[in-house]
């Protein structure tokens, strides 16, 4: 085995950390050193639409620079340094063909399997003579694997690396592994898959990136609930009626009905991309802002999470779902999910956070949704109307917007449902909002783990979804037919209504543009 074992200062060489917070005290943004980042799978679809394009931009606003770093693919398939960069070279947007030609020349390209040693033989010789050249007296080697691959050959790949890539002893810096997911399918495959990686890398070397805690208006979740003196009193089972995080997709499978239907919609997104939200939504105020103050309340909130209960639960599957031939005819697995998690703690108890993600709906949006309760003693006759809710637009038309009764313009004294709105494409003209990939392999990059989930997190996590996930799959929850382009099977709405959601008719929020002024 080469390499070294671990994390380390640039200003102590060897030093080793118990935690992520000593990490972040040393600002180890201001690293400097030879820095080779490995994007394994790097000819699939993810390195291409995401992984390159991620470390394109960074290269573009100069966070990796030309001097230090080195990227490296790797993959089955029997091409050239070339080869690999004109496959990349169109999904590169926003720049000079000059810029993107020069961040490709930093792409080399080695090819071998992902379960013997030879190939990554060659990935280490290749990494090794990139740094002896870039390095002229010893200094700090870093060394990044994204796993841009399916999770079925993460142990095999991970061994590979320890066994043959690991940052040289005699160098300072460190090795870090990004892993995608799904992390497992059910609780067991998880602790089975967590703890093969964790025979192989301690937990500040793993970065399991879940992508939706990049996004702009997830990171801002910690900032408005705990930099705002508005939320701070209201943010509780007092004042809030429910909650909804909410996921829709306009479109099916489109091809991926096979992959799709191993794991359905559950596992492809409310157990993680939802679930993440939530627990920024839900969990209190940490310490500090260190990444395991946050990781810590978010793992407590998971953990005061009651078992969910079947009659909260309305699954659908849409028409001609089950056409692709790669989907079983006989297929129970859902597209489209409702369900209600309640937390067990002071703060939220008997407050419904109503988890909703679908394909192939009538719209496509992401977004989190507080609805207050009654305002008490309606003395204007309008609790017809509507309720006040804070809604955050996750994506498209990244934005902000309070509903609230107002008066309407006029000599009578009639209300009306309006917003005060915070589009961010409206109020942040000139700023370009990061894409999520971007902002999580700088993270990995500065030691950062925030923003990534931790192995008792993980844990959590499939505890509350694993008994409901073997029962869909045993067939005692059925999935309800639905029609595409609809909300689902009208029986969500119905679930809805019976937490105490109250919708607002007749109301719809349309995003502010500058063709308005």
């Amino acid at each position: 085995m080469s390499g070294g074992s671990g994390d380390s200062s640039p200003a102590s060489g060897r030093a080793s950390f118990s935690s992520l917070s000593d990490l972040k005290d040393l600002e180890l943004s201001s690293e400097s050193g030879c820095l080779s980042i490995v994007v394994l799978g790097a000819s699939g679809d993810l390195a291409k639409k995401k992984t390159f394009p991620a470390l394109f931009h960074l290269f573009q606003q100069g966070f990796l620079l030309s001097g230090e770093v080195h990227i490296f693919g790797y993959a089955r398939s029997n091409i050239s340094d070339d080869g690999l960069r004109e496959r990349i070279r169109g999904y590169l947007k926003g720049a000079s063909d000059e810029h993107i030609s020069q961040f490709l020349q930093l792409i080399k390209y080695v090819s071998g399997s992902y379960n013997s040693g030879e190939g990554f033989e060659s990935l280490n010789n290749a990494i090794s003579e990139n740094e002896t050249s870039k390095n002229n007296k010893p200094g700090s080697s870093r060394r990044l694997f994204y796993l841009a691959l399916p999770p079925s050959v993460y142990p095999s790949v991970c061994k590979m690396i320890r066994s043959y890539c690991m940052n040289p002893s005699s160098h300072s810096g460190w090795t870090r592994v990004i892993v995608e997911k799904p992390f497992g399918k059910d609780l067991e495959s998880a602790e089975e898959l967590s703890a093969q990686l964790g025979e192989l890398f301690n937990e500040q070397q793993l970065y399991r990136i879940d992508h939706y805690l990049g996004k702009e208006l997830v990171q801002n979740l910690l900032v408005l609930r705990f930099a705002n003196r508005l939320f701070l009193p209201l943010w509780n089972r007092d004042n809030i009626a429910n909650v909804q995080i909410v996921f829709r997709e306009d479109f099916g499978t489109e091809g991926r009905g096979g992959y799709f239907d191993q794991y359905g919609i559950i596992r492809d997104i409310i157990q993680n991309h939802l679930l993440q939200v939530f627990c920024l939504v839900a969990m209190e105020k940490p310490v500090s802002l260190k990444p395991e103050h946050i990781r810590d309340e978010k793992v407590k909130v998971l953990q005061s999470v009651t078992p969910i209960k079947h009659d909260e639960v309305v699954l659908g599957q849409y028409d001609g779902y089950k056409d692709d031939s790669t989907v079983p005819d006989d297929s129970n697995t859902p597209t489209f999910a409702s369900l209600v998690l309640r937390v067990n703690n002071e703060r939220w108890e008997g407050v419904p956070f109503i988890l909703k993600a679908g394909k192939a709906l009538n719209n496509r949006k992401a977004e989190i949704r507080v609805q207050f309760k009654d305002a008490p003693g309606d003395i204007f006759k309008c609790k017809k109307q509507g309720r006040n809710e804070f809604v955050i637009r996750l994506q498209p038309s990244e934005a902000m917007y309070m509903k609230l009764t107002v008066k309407k313009p006029g000599l009578e004294m009639a209300t009306e449902q309006s917003e005060l709105d915070l589009s961010y494409g409206l109020r942040y003209q000139d700023v370009k909002i990061p894409e999520a990939y971007e902002r999580l392999i700088l993270d990995t990059i500065r030691g950062d783990q925030q923003h990534f989930v931790r192995r008792d997190e993980l844990k959590a996590a499939w505890e509350i979804f694993t008994p409901l996930l073997h029962d869909i799959d045993d067939g005692k929850v059925k999935a309800l037919p639905y029609k595409p382009g609809t909300r689902g099977p009208p029986e969500a709405d119905e679930l809805s209504k019976r937490m105490g959601y109250v919708q607002t008719h007749g109301y719809v929020w349309i995003p502010p543009t500058l063709s308005k002024f």
